[in-house]
């Protein structure tokens, strides 16, 4: 870790998806629950105006989608059932592209709300995990999350870990409300949020664009490959593998 000054250490910031919890947990078991149990999360609660003020901010990203020529699925607006069902196969196919959109994070959050609740979604973090934020915590760090997934949905994984409720070792979360990940401006919001200064920052992620928008806010960051034997290009950005030896006692 020679590039990183820890004394400079602060705060924690970090990503989950590839970073804290595996990406097969994300796109294997997360995303297609969302997408199956869309509908009839959608016809229970269609009545309540906080989903239907959702739906309609579907049906707006949707014309943003049109226009932008990416030929989403047809949207019907003729009556409450077809509105619902273009809602479905909207959301569907938004799910498949692995979409940031807003209103589509705030439905897969509640969606994934009602699993863990119900026992049927469990989350997974990587093996190292808890024990860094054991130890981070005993030295005095400050943890964070920064993730597109909604806030909601972060606490619910990391409430409901195969090692216990991790979230009382996390002092802060952040989604995409915040700004988007690969901008530089997101990153200054937080420090400032925190009220601490971004040189005070250690960002971890595994996307290098999300590193380097980071870095440009004045944060320390590191690439978190989780897969050292892949061919994924990671340029000029230092990386780790796990979290057993960072920041260590």
């Amino acid at each position: 870790m020679s590039l990183l000054d820890e004394s400079q250490i602060r705060v924690i910031l970090l990503d989950i998806e590839g970073t804290t919890t595996s990406i097969d947990f994300v796109y294997k078991t997360l995303f297609p629950y969302a997408s199956r149990k869309l509908e009839s999360f959608l016809r229970e609660h269609v009545q309540d105006p906080e989903i239907q003020c959702l739906i309609q901010d579907l049906c707006a990203q949707h014309d943003v989608d049109e226009r932008g020529g990416l030929q989403p699925p047809g949207w019907m607006d003729d009556s409450e059932e077809a509105r619902l069902r273009s809602s479905v196969a909207y959301g569907q196919w938004l799910i498949a592209r692995d979409s940031k959109c807003a209103p589509l994070k705030s439905l897969q959050g509640k969606i994934w709300q009602q699993g863990f609740t119900s026992g049927e979604l469990r989350g997974e973090v990587f093996p190292d995990v808890p024990g860094a934020f054991e130890r981070w915590r005993r030295q005095g760090k400050i943890i964070g999350i920064y993730s597109s997934g909604s806030v909601v949905a972060q606490q619910l994984l990391f409430r409901t870990t195969r090692s216990g409720d991790l979230t009382s070792f996390i002092s802060a979360f952040f989604d995409t409300r915040v700004g988007a990940k690969n901008e530089q401006e997101s990153y200054k919001k937080i420090a400032a949020s925190l009220s601490s200064a971004p040189q005070h920052f250690l960002f971890i992620s595994d996307a290098v664009k999300e590193i380097e928008a980071a870095q440009s806010a004045g944060m320390q960051a590191v690439l978190c490959d989780r897969d050292p034997g892949s061919a994924s290009s990671r340029g000029q950005c230092e990386a780790i593998h796990s979290f057993d030896n960072l920041i260590p006692d």
